[in-house]
């Protein structure tokens, strides 16, 4: 089970930094070449319908449900 643990903690510190890697540059290129403005007017010109904001507001809760559970879990294990 240790070594199971090992390899998710890699697998998870691996996805991170990849994640990191994508997103972060991708950020700052799309707020220093006006794709940010284009992004901006393609939101604001098109209708909102109110079922994509319940789900997106419910799917961001179960996200931050599940890191924060994740987050105790390690906390528990760390004290024994």
């Amino acid at each position: 089970m240790e070594h199971m643990r090992k390899w998710f903690a890699r697998g998870g510190a691996v996805l991170t930094a990849v994640t990191l890697a994508v997103f972060v540059p991708a950020v700052a290129w799309a707020s220093t070449n006006g794709v940010y403005d284009v992004a901006d007017e393609l939101v604001r010109g098109r209708r909102r319908s109110g079922g994509i904001g319940i789900f997106a507001g419910l799917c961001c809760l179960i996200v931050v449900a599940v890191v924060v559970l994740g987050v105790v879990l390690m906390m528990r294990r760390r004290r024994r």
